[in-house]
């Protein structure tokens, strides 16, 4: 009995929402919703809102799957996708993305409020429609232009709270902004061939290794000063300007290596680290917001 008879189906399903990185984004929304209240947040606004952004992003992950199967076939990394080896139909995924991603904008319009509905659906289609459809394949750049609607989770927390976009809540989505590329170029390095293979123009297919990890470099160090905003704007403490000045250095720390070292292991170490990294400066800085509460909402 082959793989494909006994994998059970919902797998598939859950699959082609990429959990994993759904899981980062909620943590950072989460995040988000804590760090725009100087107390508890609401539990149902906590629990809904969540559940209701997870879904939407479950929903462009599935748009991903469906787009990009001719191409994931192609790819060693996503080969064996559930659209690109025929375990869900087409038509079965953009059904499945259409239910899950209007039952996310209801719970959010519904019982949220519609200012986060409305930007939750904006990066939805930030990322399954332009960054997917057109930038990926368009430009180098796409990963920097694209990845402002990855970035958007930390604010549609904090609007599900308090109805408003904020500067401390955009602050939030310049970090991770800044952070992307050096993240997703990293993996880039290291799947170079997969891109070259399926003519996707990623930064080390079209400018080369050498560029690439200059890049990664320059961005780590946007990266550093960017992350340092929250303390210099008060909107953080000394605990998460020390936690983010070490993460930062230690990621820093990775680029270099990147720079001089040609080890074939090098870029997913720097990738791996750069998830571990967004997790601890988010943790970081919502340990501070109880320590060293801001004086001004």
């Amino acid at each position: 009995m082959n793989d494909k008879e006994i994998r059970p189906i919902w797998r598939d399903y859950l699959e082609m929402t990429k959990p994993n990185v759904v899981l980062l984004m909620i943590m950072t929304s989460a995040i988000g919703m804590f760090m725009a209240v100087p107390g508890m947040v609401p539990v149902d606004v906590l629990i809904i809102g969540n559940l209701g952004i997870a879904l939407m992003a479950g929903s462009a992950a599935a748009i991903n799957h469906l787009i990009d199967y001719r191409t994931d076939i192609n790819m060693k990394r996503t080969e064996n996708r559930p659209v690109a080896q025929g375990r869900i139909t087409p038509t079965k995924a953009l059904v499945f993305a259409i239910i899950i991603g209007s039952l996310g904008m209801w719970m959010l319009m519904v019982y949220i409020n519609a200012l986060t509905a409305w930007l939750t659906l904006l990066s939805l289609i930030g990322y399954a429609f332009i960054y997917t459809m057109f930038l990926k394949r368009a430009t180098p750049q796409n990963i920097v232009i694209g990845g402002l609607a990855g970035a958007a989770p930390p604010l549609l927390g904090w609007t599900a709270v308090t109805n408003e976009v904020h500067g401390y809540g955009l602050l939030l989505v310049l970090i991770i902004f800044a952070w992307t590329p050096p993240h997703f170029w990293a993996l880039a390095i290291h799947r170079k061939e997969d891109y070259a293979k399926v003519d996707i123009p990623m930064l080390p297919v079209t400018h080369g290794d050498k560029f690439t990890r200059l890049q990664v470099l320059l961005y780590t160090i946007i990266l550093l000063i960017v992350t340092m905003l929250p303390f210099a704007t008060l909107m953080s403490g000394p605990l998460y300007a020390i936690g983010a000045l070490i993460l930062g250095l230690i990621f820093l720390w990775y680029a270099i290596q990147l720079m001089r070292d040609k080890d074939d292991k090098i870029p997913m170490a720097t990738f791996k680290y750069s998830i571990i990294y967004l997790m601890l400066l988010f943790v970081v800085m919502l340990v501070d917001h109880y320590v060293y509460p801001p004086l001004v909402f």
